[in-house]
């Protein structure tokens, strides 16, 4: 779709910036640009694709016909399905192959102009502080990395303001995902390790960094919040958990 009339990012900054305006362009078709964007994805036209340009716009196009294309193609035919089903479960759809998408075109200038282990770590960390195009458009913007960081220590400590604020007294309770530490710390690697290996409960299905999960301090298994009809509101008000199974085997004690 792009000729690239802009210039080619070189360096890591380079890189993120582009990272950057492609970004703003996407959540404003997905958010301010809304109406706009679900009239231009008719599902009567051929496969299309949203294309976020480094100048904060967005276009919606037909894949380029060059094999193989100059970028990463954003995910095709977005038009398809987009009256088969709820527009913000259909948004939130195509948030994720954006995001998946700016990650692809990130990594490709890096890989094309030869980017070493620190400098993809480096670009890595400066496209994870901020939140994804699918935490925007569906309000779920994680905690900053101190914030975050917090949920992982036991006690209790000050809370400060914020909507998506956890409580951090909840940390065996409450589950947060914690971004990737800039040092290597071999005891939070293994915590990680077990939490993405981790399955409900209640459900069955693998844990997910984007969901609200409570432990059980009797059983210490997961749960889905949603599965044990606990919100992260009701989680701040406990004091110890026991999921439904355990509570049950007390009551008939």
């Amino acid at each position: 779709m792009e000729g690239i009339p802009h210039p080619i990012p070189r360096t890591v900054e380079e890189v993120f910036t582009d990272f950057k305006g492609r970004r703003s362009g996407l959540i404003k078709a997905l958010t301010t640009d809304v109406e706009k964007f679900y009239q231009q994805c008719d599902p009567e036209k051929e496969n299309l694709c949203l294309y976020g340009l480094p100048t904060e716009t967005w276009v919606v196009s037909l894949p380029v016909e060059e094999v193989p294309p100059e970028l990463p193609e954003p995910a095709l035919g977005i038009n398809f399905a987009r009256d088969g089903m709820q527009e913000k479960d259909w948004l939130s759809l195509v948030a994720v192959h954006s995001d998946s998408w700016l990650l692809a075109v990130a990594f490709y200038f890096g890989a094309r102009f030869g980017f070493g282990k620190n400098e993809r770590k480096k670009l890595f960390q400066m496209i994870n502080e901020m939140p994804t195009i699918f935490e925007v458009v569906t309000g779920n913007v994680k905690l900053p990395k101190e914030q975050s960081a917090t949920t992982h220590n036991s006690g209790k400590s000050s809370k400060s303001s914020g909507k998506s604020r956890q409580p951090e007294h909840q940390a065996k309770a409450v589950k947060m995902s914690s971004p990737p530490k800039d040092e290597d710390d071999s005891g939070e690697e293994e915590e990680e390790d077990d939490e993405q290996g981790a399955t409900c409960g209640a459900c069955g299905d693998n844990y997910g960094t984007d969901e609200f999960w409570i432990c059980c301090d009797v059983c210490e298994k997961w749960f889905h919040g949603k599965c044990v009809k606990i919100t992260p509101a009701k989680a701040e008000h406990i004091k110890q958990y026991k999921c439904p199974s355990c509570s049950s085997k007390r009551a008939r004690v």
